[in-house]
């Protein structure tokens, strides 16, 4: 209760002097004139102006005290009629049972996989060759970046419509490699040097009707990507649409840390070979 008090009064003590000071700042020297009341010259002010201010000296110190009159209503009101107000109770109280779920911490369980036939549509393998021989294995990447993709893929069919499909997750430094040199049309990353290597990274695409669609030339493909990735950066994601060669599908995490191992696991790579 003491502390509540000091607290209270250090509060009032404050908004009192921050207008004393302000009263001073704006009139120097007229307000030690106000405290005595009689005038005190102030520049830029007309003799007649300064005497009414000077006669008028306990209407400022008034108003002054007006402005602690909030402050001191609400402590009265607070000492006598005890409560918590709701906007500072730090008790959690969750609304239902799904959020006192999410409380606990929530463990979502990874979709049934798409059939492989899907992947080797003709479109599919005109877009991408090869993706059909990708990892798409949700146990292969971390954890928590797994919990993040489904939080996002359950979002983007909750809110948006978009049913979400793996084209691939964890991927080896070989087959890195092997993507890298086609070229930097398909990926500027050698081996350990993407967040694939680390299972830290998945390329996303849409199912309609059952087929797969990648084409960011499809207008209805093209705005998913967009709510893809605003909905991925909401769950701290790097979405891979901001890149300068956007790859609209992709995201990943960069775990604090990462940067730091995949460099030197590069340097280790480069001397002795990549290591699976």
């Amino acid at each position: 209760m003491q502390a509540d008090w000091a607290i209270w009064g250090g509060m009032l003590g404050a908004l009192l002097l921050s207008g004393v000071l302000v009263a001073a700042w704006l009139f120097p020297g007229w307000w030690q004139g106000a405290w005595r009341g009689r005038a005190v010259p102030v520049p830029g002010l007309s003799r007649l102006a300064v005497r009414r201010l000077g006669r008028r000296g306990a209407w400022w110190w008034g108003g002054l005290l007006l402005l602690c009159l909030p402050a001191a209503v609400v402590m009265a009101w607070s000492r006598w009629h005890p409560q918590r107000l709701d906007g500072f109770d730090d008790a959690t109280v969750p609304a239902n049972a799904q959020v006192a779920q999410l409380l606990l911490g929530e463990h979502l369980v990874p979709p049934p996989p798409v059939p492989p036939d899907v992947f080797l549509a003709a479109d599919i393998v005109a877009e991408q060759p090869f993706l059909a021989t990708a990892d798409r294995r949700w146990d292969q990447m971390d954890p928590a970046f797994v919990q993040a993709v489904l939080q996002v893929f359950r979002a983007m069919k909750a809110t948006h419509g978009y049913d979400m499909a793996l084209l691939e997750g964890w991927r080896s430094p070989q087959r890195q490699a092997l993507l890298a040199a086609r070229g930097p049309a398909v990926t500027q990353a050698g081996p350990w040097q993407s967040y694939h290597q680390w299972g830290l990274a998945a390329d996303c695409a849409f199912l309609r009707d059952g087929r797969l669609v990648i084409s960011e030339r499809d207008p209805w493909a093209r705005q998913g990507y967009a709510l893809f990735g605003q909905v991925a950066e909401q769950m701290g994601l790097t979405w891979g649409g901001r890149w300068q060669m956007a790859d609209l599908g992709h995201i990943e995490w960069r775990k604090p840390g990462m940067q730091a191992a995949m460099r030197a696991r590069a340097g280790v790579g480069a001397g002795a070979g990549a290591a699976p």
